[in-house]
């Protein structure tokens, strides 16, 4: 299987974590499939780290700054895709981690081979199309991968943007949360279900009153009014 994206650009990953084994396995596992690594073992360096990598794998409980912070400094920076990974492991620490803008969420002890799956379907996750699209309020530039409201320009994360684009393409009709997982997050993703509910609450929250387009759909998904 093809990964989606072009093998001879090499994409740079920083690992954030404090625990020499755990990181230079993650490392070790990285370098084999291809990626540069770099590793740092502390939350104050991870967001300079952070600003020169394609992805960023963050433990939460680091010396030197909480992952929590750490993961909004880079959101604000850049929307550079982060995995989560870390012995918190309650469906509470789940979506607060998805909340502050992380893209999946791997808890320890975990399967390396796991993990990479992870990292593959980050990068294997199709572009957005490149041309403009407007439903009501809001514009969403695939070329530009910029989102905007009555000429506002919106900072989404790499996940929300996909999720948005993939319900303005279907407005008007109904997008079930198996369909917007596969979007956003790829056919082998196996996380919580209720990832795709805690996006689309940040989604709505960054759009602001132009968010009550985004419609549940109880019992089937999302739904994006035209109008």
């Amino acid at each position: 299987m093809t990964s989606g994206y072009d093998a001879r650009v090499r994409r740079r990953v920083l690992v954030v974590e404090d625990d020499p084994k755990i990181r230079s396995t993650i490392e070790l596992y990285l370098r084999h499939e291809g990626f540069d690594v770099v590793g740092v073992g502390r939350g104050d360096e991870a967001v300079a780290a952070a600003r020169d990598a394609h992805l960023v794998i963050l433990d939460i409980m680091l010396p030197g700054g909480d992952g929590i912070e750490i993961c909004r400094a880079i959101r604000a920076a850049a929307p550079t895709p982060i995995i989560f990974v870390t012995a918190r492991s309650t469906e509470e620490d789940k979506l607060r981690g998805l909340d502050v803008g992380a893209d999946d969420y791997v808890t320890k002890p975990f399967s390396p081979r796991e993990l990479m799956a992870r990292v593959r379907a980050v990068f294997r996750r199709a572009p957005a199309a490149t041309d403009a699209l407007s439903v009501g309020r809001i514009t969403i530039d695939g070329g530009r991968r910029v989102v905007s409201v009555d000429g506002r320009e919106i900072a989404l994360t790499p996940t929300e943007f996909r999720l948005l684009d993939a319900l303005a393409r279907a407005a008007g009709r109904t997008v079930t949360r198996e369909q917007l997982i596969r979007n956003a997050f790829g056919d082998d993703y196996d996380g919580l279900d209720r990832t795709v509910d805690v996006h689309i609450m940040n989604l709505r929250r960054k759009l602001g009153d132009a968010g009550e387009a985004i419609v549940t759909v109880f019992g089937a998904g999302y739904r994006m009014e035209r109008a």
